[in-house]
């Protein structure tokens, strides 16, 4: 089995350490690749961010989908471009956000999700109120620190997280929480041990649904919603 993690920033460090993560939750014979584009935002911060990480990103599932990749799991809490990815892979492709969600919701009755900026909140809660999940997240918290600042000092960040998760089991009575950005997918588990509570991280979650999916034969639906994008030829009229 082969899953594609695709990193919609230009970012390498990044994607390096999503890839480290999902190395650690692979089963064997699962073999993880790890890609991102050069062209996109160095970061993403916002709807705009987002619309320029898309094309690139739908590049890279087409160039996958000719080398035989099986899944993708695309390692950004935002989902960016999520439908459109779904449209054109045959396999299953896995947003971040979505998994974790999915995950915490069996797991717990309740859970919060603590992102990087505050700007980030409204999107993460359009996009948990978009699968369904409103009623049992609690909160979206934000430990105001911009995405590349997780890496430029992540014993700060370490430390905000952990502020924030206890905020988040006293003020929100959460019983979970989900890191809302991959390049906090390090922390998971010290996160997890140091608070006592359970902590998920997006991309352990989505490359375990992932290999789950491929296992059990299921592939992305091409009835309506996510069939193949439609070639279209353009007509030229005459005179």
């Amino acid at each position: 089995m082969h899953i594609l993690l695709i990193n919609p920033n230009s970012t390498r460090s990044m994607t390096d350490q999503a890839h480290r993560s999902g190395l650690r939750a692979a089963s064997p014979g699962t073999t993880i690749s790890a890609i991102n584009p050069t062209s996109t935002p160095l970061s993403i911060e916002g709807f705009a961010d987002e619309a320029m990480s898309v094309p690139a990103m739908l590049a890279e599932i087409r160039k996958g989908e000719v080398a035989g990749v099986n899944a993708y799991v695309i390692a950004c809490f935002d989902d960016p471009g999520l439908d459109a990815a779904r449209e054109v892979a045959t396999g299953p492709v896995i947003g971040i956000c979505q998994a974790a969600v999915q995950v915490a919701m069996t797991i717990a009755k309740r859970f919060t999700i603590i992102t990087t900026l505050p700007r980030s909140v409204p999107v993460i809660e359009d996009l948990v109120a978009g699968y369904g999940a409103s009623h049992h997240c609690r909160r979206v918290r934000s430990i105001n620190m911009p995405v590349l600042g997780l890496e430029e000092d992540p014993a700060l960040a370490e430390s905000l997280l952990l502020k924030e998760i206890a905020l988040a089991r006293q003020e929100d009575r959460a019983e979970a929480i989900i890191l809302g950005c991959a390049g906090m997918s390090e922390l998971c588990d010290r996160l997890s041990r140091d608070s006592g509570l359970t902590v998920i991280d997006g991309v352990t979650a989505a490359v375990r649904i992932a290999e789950a999916l491929v296992g059990a034969g299921y592939a992305t639906s091409k009835a309506n919603g996510y069939a193949y994008p439609r070639e279209k030829i353009a007509v030229q009229k005459a005179g």
